[in-house]
């Protein structure tokens, strides 16, 4: 189910708060069909939620800036590789390894998105709202060391905007509803959980 639509002055006052253009397609989804709810893995989340950088644990400390431009363009990840081993000096390897955590989890990372759908595992899946990329989904991942990327999780090929993002979801999700109700009517026998459930 979808949550009741925002009014679009609502949606006017967070666009000149935070000095963005909301995609035309997005702002048309939340003042004609709904304000987050149904969708994919958790649910779309509401406007109002889509600030917060950890959509698992919602704090007001921790937010996106959404009015800088996001700095990626290709996928993008780091791996640690100190420059000493713990043996030879385990100091400076905790020092090197905070430096690299400090990096790479810089909030600024994500810059120039909104976050409109949590995967669970600390995974967001982010629209760009500023910056070369605006209107894609791209998927925060860096929790599970995954990095930055575009998004793949709906089996995506290539960039994708949100409204063509929410389809694919609708198809697959439908194509699944038909298939398990064939299975039921065939075999009764128990059907597997969602094809989008990956825990």
């Amino acid at each position: 189910m979808l949550n009741p639509i925002v009014q679009i002055d609502t949606i006017k006052q967070f666009e000149t708060k935070h000095k963005i253009t909301l995609p035309s397609e997005y702002v048309a989804f939340l003042t004609i069909l709904g304000n987050g709810g149904a969708g994919p893995f958790y649910g779309l989340e509401p406007l109002e939620n889509t600030l917060f950088d950890d959509l698992d644990y919602l704090h007001n400390d921790s937010l996106l800036d959404p009015s800088k431009p996001f700095l990626h363009t290709e996928a993008w990840n780091m791996e640690f590789e100190p420059t000493l081993s713990e043996d030879e000096n385990q100091e400076e390897n905790d020092r090197q390894y905070e430096e690299f955590t400090d990096l790479y989890f810089d909030i600024e990372q994500m810059n120039g998105v909104i976050a409109i759908c949590n995967y669970g595992c600390g995974i967001s899946l982010n629209l760009v709202v500023n910056g070369q990329e605006y209107g894609n989904i791209w998927t925060d991942d860096r929790g599970n060391d995954g990095g930055i990327y575009p998004i793949v999780q709906l089996g995506e090929k290539g960039r994708i905007h949100f409204l063509e993002w929410y389809e694919l979801w609708l198809d697959k999700s439908i194509t699944e509803i038909k298939m398990n109700l064939e299975t039921k009517k065939n075999s009764k026998v128990e059907t597997k959980k969602p094809w989008w459930k990956v825990w």
